[in-house]
């Protein structure tokens, strides 16, 4: 069965229509037959106001879950564990969460060819970083899972109480996918992260704050943006993902 996942935060404005819920199940309901899964939240910065659909139904996380490996690349160099300009080799050699096997990504398959061109050379953390976020690059991301650990990752999720977040692997991990062991979201946990990235909550204001830019420089803008007024500053970060895709 298709499934959408929509995740909206609002800086301002307050859903003051009472209607608009059930217009949005309207919505949903008229799209497919059956209708798609959705999950759905519509959370101004001061929580009031909210519209939830479904928000902690289960999806796969596909690329929104290099939202917490962002925030964990930012909450290393805080603690100088690292440097957002430390060089990282790059590298297309990963290795299964199931056996440990190495596998490698296509570049076919990927969102973006640059990271590949670097394959033997050096990118700093913050431009795999942009990479990962702007252009989705699986490369990008897998290159950072790897630096930071993804236990790492995790335990950042949960102290952010983000408990929908689940980030188990790299992308691209064929074995764990058919095992069925699979990133995962749901609405409402990446609606946690977002709303603390935007109240300066996660790390400290300048940190969140360089983080949100990078996210209002995401390149694929026919998702989420779409429909809201010309000139409207949208820091967002979209995951799609195919049937039997192992993202």
């Amino acid at each position: 069965m298709p499934w959408l996942l929509f995740l909206i935060l609002s800086s301002s404005a307050r859903p003051a229509d009472s209607g608009l819920e059930a217009r949005i199940h309207a919505l949903i309901e008229s799209q497919t037959r059956p209708a798609p899964d959705v999950g759905l939240v519509l959370l101004p910065l001061d929580g009031r106001g909210a519209v939830m659909i479904e928000p902690d139904r289960v999806f796969h996380a596909a690329s929104t879950m290099k939202v917490p490996v962002m925030i964990e690349l930012f909450r290393q160099a805080k603690a100088r564990r690292l440097r957002l300009d430390d060089p990282l080799p790059v590298v297309n050699d990963f290795h299964s969460i199931v056996d440990g096997s190495v596998y490698h990504l296509s570049v076919g398959d990927d969102s973006d060819a640059d990271v590949y061109k670097a394959v033997g050379k050096t990118m700093t953390l913050r431009e795999l970083c942009e990479a990962m976020i702007t252009v989705s690059s699986n490369l990008a991301a897998n290159l950072l899972i790897e630096r930071l650990g993804v236990e790492n990752i995790r335990a950042r999720v949960a102290r952010l109480g983000a408990a929908g977040m689940n980030v188990r692997r790299g992308v691209e991990d064929q074995k764990a996918f058919d095992q069925g062991l699979n990133n995962t979201t749901t609405a409402r946990g990446l609606a946690v992260l977002l709303q603390k990235l935007a109240r300066g909550k996660v790390i400290d204001a300048r940190s969140d704050a360089e983080m949100v830019g990078i996210l209002k420089r995401q390149k694929f803008n026919d998702g989420i943006p779409a429909g809201v007024p010309e000139r409207t500053p949208v820091a967002h970060k979209t995951g799609t993902i195919g049937r039997g895709s192992p993202t």
